[in-house]
């Protein structure tokens, strides 16, 4: 909402995508932020993204470890080629780390998109990829987002941030 601190929202909303590299039940998966703050929200949570130390996250300043198998990181590769062939706005990531020694391993870069379609019964919307991707709707009133929400088919676990 246009109230929201920014200082505080920004960060919880990165930790919780990124955290775990998004592999807890918890992680945040859907995004809907208002029209007023969006632009500079996601300008903040983009340069945090671009911060990512990726490696192994029990070193100290490492947030983003490897996802747990080959299968993982095929799914985050077939959500994010549907994000890309549907039209998504990838705004950062989309890939996997290319480049040694993370390539060798089931590294994914943290992704923030903007789909095309805010339709609930989406793809994107509704399947949960235990990846760091995170969907961003843009919305215009609030009842709008509760909306969008109360409309995606019951998934388990998955984690929503109204700002």
């Amino acid at each position: 909402m246009p109230d929201a601190d920014l200082s505080l929202a920004v960060p919880a909303v990165f930790f919780g995508a990124v955290g775990t590299a998004g592999q807890r039940c918890t992680s945040t998966r859907r995004l809907y932020i208002h029209k007023d703050i969006a632009p500079e929200f996601l300008k903040r949570l983009q340069k945090l993204y671009k911060s990512v130390v990726p490696g192994d996250p029990l070193i100290e300043g490492t947030l983003l470890g490897p996802l747990h198998s080959r299968s993982a990181s095929e799914t985050y590769s077939k959500a994010v080629e549907y994000l890309r062939s549907s039209g998504a706005e990838i705004l950062t990531g989309g890939n996997k780390y290319d480049q040694a020694p993370l390539a060798s391993g089931n590294f994914v870069e943290p992704t923030i998109a903007i789909p095309t379609s805010s339709e609930p019964n989406d793809y994107i919307w509704k399947t949960e990829t235990f990846a760091p991707i995170l969907n961003v709707a843009i919305f215009n009133e609030l009842e709008q987002a509760i909306n969008w929400n109360n409309s995606v088919p019951q998934v388990r676990s998955l984690r929503v941030i109204w700002l």
